[in-house]
């Protein structure tokens, strides 16, 4: 792993809830060695962001709740109040080494808006260039069904590609990923494999109770982190000085690699969005989506699907439900229903207006293959 290692670069480190939490409130001990690792980093010419999980954690603590509640009031009334506690306590470990550290609180939809995106991203490379520490969470008391399906590994792997980060570092209580349950044994770890390697997910098992994230979220947001040429590390955060040994090279984990190269700033806001509906092409439109560059027109597409608006994102899907781009539509769904298979030329024909000749402009449409 000793690529890693470049001063200069950006790491998105996330620590996860089965680390943060050891049944009686928030592992202290281990929070201040993570700290002085990362001062360690950032000393070294590494910018670091700390995305942390533990909010909903110390608070099911704090108001003595034994079990994961299952309505979401609870657990947004468990994350505010857990989330004091949290910050509170990166605030005075950082502050031994005179470091500032910054609470940042982001939505999936804070990423989905490219004017916020483009905010949260100045105001994170700001941090970073201010010696400022960000310590990254979801806003668990305003979102409602990310608290229930979403998980900070997608959120870390999100904010690796906003600020075009090198490494996201998975801290976990697992010492990496294995080809199969270690508890059933015969468990090899995986030392390394290509991200979009499709075999990784049917290693990855779920998750505990007190996190959402499994491996099977780890490797996911590896594939997330991947888009924009990130590599990822998967490894114990209970190992001594795990990110300054990671930093030499000398720890043991799963390093899951980048096949791409990065994306442009505007392509890896889009690869980020999650799809509102879909759009079956012909084989037509794959081939210049694929190898011509060029922008979807409504005569390459057979079929919609979805409820979406202008604006939104859609997936494009090949005969075999295979997707092959996902892009900006500048047709609502009810419209582009109206002038799939039609030429440009019969737009305002079918809709007595035309916005734009597109359904999908090359600049707004980003391949998944």
């Amino acid at each position: 792993m000793n690529e890693l290692v470049d001063t200069g670069k950006i790491w998105v480190i996330k620590i996860g809830s089965s680390l943060l939490t050891n049944g009686d409130g928030l592992a202290v001990d281990l929070v201040g060695h993570w700290v002085d690792d990362i001062v360690s980093l950032r000393e070294s010419g590494i910018k670091v962001v700390l995305v942390s999980s533990g909010a909903v954690a110390e608070g099911m603590g704090r108001l003595e709740l034994r079990k994961r509640p299952d309505s979401v009031h609870l657990l947004q009334a468990a994350a505010a109040v857990g989330q004091m506690g949290l910050i509170q306590l990166y605030e005075s470990n950082f502050k031994r080494h005179q470091m500032h550290t910054a609470q940042v609180l982001l939505t999936h939809d804070d990423l989905r808006s490219r004017e916020r995106y483009l905010n949260a991203r100045v105001t994170l490379r700001t941090l970073i260039d201010l010696n400022v520490i960000p310590i990254v969470n979801e806003n668990d008391t305003v979102v409602t069904d990310e608290i229930r399906f979403g998980d900070n590994d997608t959120l870390a792997a999100l904010v690796a590609n906003l600020i075009e980060a090198n490494t996201l570092i998975l801290l976990t209580d697992r010492d990496g990923l294995f080809n199969r349950d270690p508890r059933l044994g015969d468990a090899e770890l995986v030392e390394s494999a290509m991200a979009s390697d499709p075999d990784l997910k049917a290693m990855a098992g779920p998750g505990g109770d007190i996190g959402r994230g499994g491996m099977v979220t780890k490797v996911q947001a590896a594939q997330i982190a991947a888009r924009s040429g990130a590599n990822t590390v998967i490894t114990s955060g209970l190992q001594s000085h795990v990110l300054r040994d990671l930093a030499q090279g000398n720890v043991s984990g799963t390093y899951l690699m980048a096949d791409q190269p990065l994306l442009a700033s505007r392509k890896q806001w889009l690869a980020t969005l999650p799809p509102q509906g879909k759009l079956v092409l012909d084989p037509g439109a794959v081939n210049v989506l694929t190898t011509q560059g060029k922008s979807l027109l409504p005569v390459g597409v057979r079929k919609v699907f979805g409820n979406f608006t202008r604006g939104d994102m859609v997936s494009c899907v090949d005969a075999d439900e295979q997707e092959i781009a996902r892009g900006l539509i500048n047709y609502s769904d009810v419209q582009s229903q109206a002038i799939i298979g039609k030429t440009s030329n019969d737009i305002e024909s079918e809709l007595g207006f035309v916005n734009e000749e597109e359904l999908i402009h090359r600049d707004n449409l980003v391949l998944s293959l």
